[in-house]
């Protein structure tokens, strides 16, 4: 199997009024895990990496393996470079061989957030890759740096957005935050439909670690077609590796790699049933 756009995935997921699920991964054991639990399910997925995660999970390290795992893998996996801010690194992710990348311009005033994504999508096109973009501000801490408040997403600024810029998809700001709630999400789905209505760009939704089924349902019936999901993923494949040391009295890597697959296929599986149902 040839390795997938991001583009093409979510234009699948529209057709099928569902949602691809994209999956942060930040080492071999990870990628594994994702690419088995897509080809258990023979479902597509994006497997992608966080411009915050590379000073544990180096791109020229990780790059190649999630490239190599996709262009292997028996469904079609989409690889994509996620919350890109650094226009020298999205491009070293695009020689790689990613097939997507985000640029994350949400922190700056609009006008500069639609000339940097254009400048992005420039240099994407090059390569016949995909782009995401983001307005308003996803709260949480993307990469366990900075917390930072939700600014919703104003249904007009996207709609000028998605006009001025034309990219493959809009991470829009309904409540959604990143990392582990420390209190039940109050999604504004009021603001996602009214954006889904006015604007054909596929939207997206980051932060889906703690969000319930009903919510990713919910959201996908009003017009979310690409689910991130990172923390979720990461907190099982620990649980997983703390479970098998306090099962073996002798715990050796190869014991350490299969727990840590397993705990991160289960949450990737358990996810990808939820957006295609």
């Amino acid at each position: 199997m040839t390795i997938a756009n991001m583009k093409e995935l979510i234009r699948n997921a529209v057709l099928g009024k569902k949602a691809v699920g994209a999956f942060n991964v930040g080492n071999m054991e990870m990628i594994i895990a994702a690419i088995k639990a897509a080809e258990d399910l023979n479902c597509p997925i994006i497997m992608q990496i966080a411009e915050k995660r590379l000073s544990h999970s180096p791109l020229e390290l990780m790059g190649p393996m999630m490239v190599a795992a996709a262009k292997n893998a028996k469904v079609e996996i989409a690889v994509h470079f996620d919350h890109g801010t650094d226009i020298h690194k999205i491009k070293q992710a695009l020689e790689l061989g990613f097939t997507s990348a985000m640029f994350d311009g949400s922190h700056f005033p609009m006008q500069e957030n639609i000339d940097r994504t254009k400048e992005v999508i420039h240099l994407a096109s090059r390569y016949g890759a995909a782009v995401e973009g983001e307005i308003g501000i996803v709260g949480g801490s993307e990469g366990g740096n900075t917390e930072h408040a939700v600014s919703y997403t104003k249904p007009e600024d996207a709609v000028s957005f998605a006009a001025e810029t034309g990219l493959d998809a809009l991470a829009i700001a309904i409540g959604n935050a990143h990392g582990n709630y420390p209190v039940a999400p109050d999604l504004r789905f009021d603001i996602l439909q009214e954006t889904s209505m006015q604007i054909d760009t596929p939207l997206v939704l980051h932060g889906g670690t703690g969000l319930t089924a009903s919510d990713f349902k919910k959201a996908i019936s009003l017009g979310i077609r690409k689910v991130n999901i990172a923390t979720s993923c990461y907190d099982s494949l620990t649980r997983s590796a703390l479970g098998y040391f306090e099962h073996n009295q002798q715990p050796n890597y190869f014991g350490l790699n299969e727990a840590m697959i397993e705990g991160f296929y289960h949450k990737v599986k358990e996810h990808i049933l939820i957006f295609n149902e």
